[in-house]
């Protein structure tokens, strides 16, 4: 998995004024649309927003992982945003989230690449350190730095 890959600067939020999380669903969906990933952002987001209706991606630690699979989305991509405002994500913890990695793929892809860069994020999440310094960060680039490091 390559991060540079999946995470273009377009799709990258710091910070994210989104006040709802809707509102961040739609903009990661909008940066993942002007990076090239996505070539019908409405379905994308039907996609997201149908997997947010299962049960919340807000998984704690101050962190949501939004994902959908969709004929909307032409490659893998990844979306990032940490909020200016921590946003409410229904999390597992009942804490806001202060940040979120949106992941797309498209509906014809008949592994489970989704799964496999949920499970990478999830590992790495998991260490305060590792999400401080995506809190600390103060540019695109060095969002992407981190994640390269750190995931691949």
């Amino acid at each position: 998995m390559n991060i540079r890959e999946l995470l273009q600067s377009q799709s990258i939020f710091l910070p994210s004024t989104s006040a709802t999380r809707e509102e961040a669903i739609q903009q990661m969906a909008a940066g993942m649309h002007e990076a090239g990933a996505v070539s019908d952002t409405s379905a994308y987001v039907a996609a997201v927003t149908a997997r947010e209706q299962q049960s919340s991606t807000g998984i704690g630690f101050g962190v949501a992982i939004p994902h959908g699979k969709s004929a909307g989305v032409t490659r893998a991509a990844l979306a990032f945003a940490r909020f200016q405002t921590p946003l409410d994500w229904d999390s597992l913890d009942g804490e806001p989230a202060q940040m979120a990695f949106m992941i797309g793929v498209p509906e014809a892809n008949t592994g489970n690449e989704h799964l496999q860069i949920l499970v990478a994020l999830s590992r790495k999440l998991i260490h305060e350190e590792f999400r401080n310094e995506l809190l600390q960060a103060s540019s695109k680039e060095e969002v992407i730095d981190i994640l390269s490091r750190n995931i691949g």
